[in-house]
């Protein structure tokens, strides 16, 4: 079912609260720019103030509206980039830009204002938790990478992740610098195609994409 649809059953009063809420489940199962458990975490916490989306009507309502909202502005996002890729087709560049394409996979939160502080910390909580239960690699995966190495970057990106928690989001620019280069260091062990370590690496580089998105639109709400 399209996201439309979702929607419509989230804002049907007549509805189960409990139907009500596995529809916007699957309104952000269609569209999470943060992914899937990070939007949610997102628009948990800025249905305040009674983020409990399960047994709050008036929360539901306040979540759809906030991922509504994000919803029509990446599809004008989508719009004003289809309509410039045929003006740059009609003019030979077959090529998006691959700044462009950056963008649009990135994790990010499109929105006609800045994205909400609070919403980015919630999310970046959720998949940082996440990111501390997930089983450390194998160091037999890939015998050309020093196992310490491994240890060092995990141990660094967590140190991130828990310095953006502890100043609400505000990261100074050593810390900033840090979190640069860790997600440098990570994108570097990765490889082409299929890899056991890939298994590894491509959710910490999830985690750690999120995170630096969150400290940059943290840094700009306050400017």
């Amino acid at each position: 079912m399209a996201f439309g649809t979702y929607a419509r059953r989230v804002r049907d009063e007549r509805l189960p609260l409990v139907r009500r809420h596995t529809a916007l489940r699957c309104a952000v199962g269609d569209y999470g720019p943060l992914g899937f458990n990070a939007t949610w975490a997102y628009l948990s916490a800025t249905a305040c103030p009674a983020p409990d989306l399960r047994r709050d009507s008036a929360a539901l309502s306040r979540a759809l509206g906030t991922l509504e909202e994000s919803r029509a502005a990446h599809l004008a996002e989508m719009a004003v980039f289809a309509a410039r890729r045929r003006l740059e087709k009609a003019a030979g560049r077959r090529t998006p830009r691959a700044s462009d394409m950056a963008t649009l996979r990135g994790p990010r939160w499109p929105s006609s204002t800045p994205p909400s502080r609070l919403g980015l910390i919630a999310a970046v909580a959720n998949r940082h938790s996440a990111f501390q239960r997930v089983p450390y690699p194998d160091e037999t995966l890939s015998p050309d990478i020093d196992v310490r190495q491994l240890s060092h970057l995990r141990a660094r990106l967590d140190d991130c992740a828990s310095s953006y928690l502890k100043t609400l989001g505000r990261l100074d620019r050593p810390a900033a610098a840090e979190l640069t280069d860790t997600v440098h260091s990570i994108r570097g062990l990765t490889r082409p195609g299929y890899s056991p370590l890939n298994m590894y690496l491509l959710p910490w580089l999830r985690f750690a994409n999120l995170l630096t998105y969150a400290a940059t639109a943290s840094l700009a709400i306050e400017h």
